[in-house]
């Protein structure tokens, strides 16, 4: 960990909030440890994950990407764990490259570990990202809470979902701990799990369980396969009818719109705020990582 100051920003993307550590010639050193710290709402900054923010050609995961995208989101979950994509997190990078003056307003890519992802930033301040395409594994899956058990719509985002048509969302329980799931084989690495109930024709709200940082406030690429989940619920399919689909999914941090296109394509409309800046005490980091 380097001995000189560390900035970084606070941002979030409808409640989904992350620490935005820019880094753009990757010398930062990021173990698990100081990234479940820096995520601590008591003894750290706070947040749902970090956005480490680095040039891609810097990066040895990105360098490939390098050619198509300028930056890399390095993101972490909040238990210092890796992870391939975050719909809200991209959001929030790109706000924060266009804040810091490093893109303008438009498209841009961003190189993440869930591939390359083409993003939109409008002159409102809204942002669009093209999440990549829907994968629909055949796999079954049931989900449990306190004993209560529903079947699951297998969705892949780039990161895997679970996604559960419940009767109320208090039935999700209190999400501290990851909801059960089977069969395990199905997820060997874990999964998102999302609670779903209607509020009107194409429009839904939902709890989400996320992997490695428990409930959170939003899940963008949860809000994604929630909406996939719905649209062949309701007998919707973009493929078949060569049509798009798009549902408003509102979550306890606030409301994203989902377009599904009949390439299988997702992009996601959200907003994104940064709301702090300043710099990480290095010896208070070294302290807490031994």
């Amino acid at each position: 960990m380097s001995t000189s100051q560390i900035a970084f920003l606070k941002g979030h993307g409808t409640e989904n909030d992350f620490v935005i550590v820019p880094d753009p010639g990757n010398a930062i050193d990021l173990p698990a440890a100081a990234v479940a710290r820096l995520c601590d709402r008591r003894a750290g900054i706070g947040g749902d994950g970090v956005l480490h923010v680095v040039r891609s050609a810097a990066h040895p995961e990105a360098r490939t990407m390098a050619a198509e995208a300028e930056w890399f989101m390095d993101y972490r979950n909040a238990d210092g764990t890796i992870a391939e994509m975050c719909g809200n997190g991209v959001r929030v990078f790109a706000h924060y490259l266009l804040r810091a003056g490093l893109v303008e307003e438009g498209d841009l890519a961003v190189a993440t570990r869930g591939g390359v992802k083409q993003v939109h930033i409008a002159e409102d301040g809204s942002i669009t990202v093209s999440m990549g395409r829907r994968l629909l594994p055949e796999e079954q899956v049931t989900v449990t809470v306190d004993g209560r058990s529903w079947p699951a719509r297998n969705v892949n985002m780039g990161n895997p979902h679970a996604v559960a048509f419940v009767e109320d969302l208090a039935h999700a329980g209190d999400l501290y701990a990851a909801p059960e799931f089977a069969p395990a084989a199905v997820y060997p690495d874990g999964v998102n799990i999302e609670f779903v109930v209607d509020r009107g024709p194409r429009h839904v709200a939902m709890r989400v369980h996320e992997r490695g940082s428990g409930e959170t406030r939003s899940c963008g690429t949860g809000a994604c396969a929630v909406a996939v989940a719905a649209a062949r619920r309701d007998g919707a399919d973009p493929a078949l009818t060569g049509s798009p689909v798009t549902y408003t999914v509102d979550l306890p941090g606030g409301t994203l719109v989902i377009t599904e296109h009949p390439d299988g394509a997702i992009e996601m409309t959200g907003p994104a705020v940064i709301v702090a800046e300043g710099f990480i005490d290095p010896l208070w980091l070294e302290t807490v990582i031994g």
